[in-house]
């Protein structure tokens, strides 16, 4: 089993990485910015003892504290750095994108140059994101052009253009995903599936931006985790790859279903707002390639994660209902 390290561990798609690995037997290193969070946010910690005692973890911001996460790394020698670290959220990085580039530029390139001299790094995943292309008119595969439109995006894809520079000079062992619109137990109560959920079951109303017209894919945790650590045990370094699955609904349409499942009326539930500033009207991602190398394929149903998604809420909802609903930005 390897050593597989994770940074960002905190995040949604980091902690259910972790707890992907762990139930496959793997001993994992968590690195975050922050304290742990709350269980309910925490999908390794829903496992056994005997899982949960291959999980250590620690605290350190990349910004503040890289030579605490060096330290961290150099003592656990992961064959593979798995980095979902970023300052997300598209919309708030137009109020301050100073910390977007702080966070999501110069911290990974101080980052990527401590890693690159690790003589036992066999692979590096980059966590990255479909927003970098912009608004796409038509299903598009890895070598579609960059065209960000927003300060997150252009953070991100500066990221990534650095680290093709240290794969063609330092024959970094680099690897990149970007994913669709990921979803799950466990999701931050901003994003728009649980958020709705949980809604529903408060009695509160949900915003709307622009009605919910823009187009994605909606891929479950789970099917993302098994391609990442597909990726990062088994594919060439240099190599790129979307997680996508093959159908694609409007965020009104997940909504909708939302509320079909819970038996809630949905003119009752939403309320229609402006939409956010360059916000893409559709992300169509074609995951051919991983499919084809990796042998992947996603394997829960839109219909199956939002059940599960809305179980989890009930499941854990006193605990969730305990928790704050809205982004809070970190610097």
């Amino acid at each position: 089993m390897a050593k597989i390290a994770i940074i960002g561990s905190n995040s949604f798609s980091g902690a259910s990485f972790a707890a992907h690995c762990l139930r496959e037997g793997h001993e994992v290193l968590g690195l975050s910015r922050s304290a742990e969070p709350a269980r309910c946010f925490l999908p390794y910690r829903w496992l056994d003892p005997d899982a949960q005692a291959r999980w250590h973890f620690t605290q350190a911001d990349l910004n503040h504290d890289l030579d605490t996460a060096m330290t961290a790394l150099d003592g656990f020698k992961p064959a593979a750095v798995v980095n979902f670290a970023a300052q997300g959220m598209v919309a708030q990085s137009w109020e301050q994108p100073l910390d977007w580039y702080r966070t999501n530029v110069m911290g990974q390139v101080a980052l990527h140059d401590r890693l690159r001299h690790a003589d036992w790094l066999e692979k590096y995943v980059h966590i990255g994101t479909p927003e970098v292309y912009g608004s796409t008119s038509g299903s598009i595969d890895e070598t579609a052009p960059f065209n960000p439109s927003t300060p997150y995006a252009a953070s991100r894809a500066a990221c990534d253009l650095h680290l093709r520079t240290f794969l063609a000079q330092h024959k970094f062992p680099v690897v990149w995903t970007r994913a669709a619109n990921v979803y799950g137990p466990g999701q931050q109560l901003y994003r728009i599936l649980p958020r709705t959920a949980l809604f529903i079951k408060l009695g509160h109303q949900l915003q709307l931006h622009g009605g919910g017209h823009s187009v994605r894919s909606f891929i479950h945790i789970d099917d993302v985790a098994a391609a990442t650590l597909a990726i990062a045990l088994r594919a060439p370094a240099g190599e790129c790859y979307h997680l996508s699955t093959d159908r694609f609904v409007s965020i009104r349409e997940l909504v909708e279903l939302v509320c079909r499942e819970m038996g809630a009326d949905f003119n009752t539930v939403v309320n229609v707002t402006e939409d956010r500033p360059g916000k893409d009207a559709a992300y169509l991602l074609d995951s051919t390639k991983v499919r084809t190398t990796l042998g992947w394929e996603p394997t829960v149903s839109l219909e199956d994660g939002v059940r599960q998604t809305i179980a989890w809420i009930n499941d854990q909802f006193e605990e969730i209902s305990s928790q704050e609903f809205n982004y809070i930005h970190k610097a």
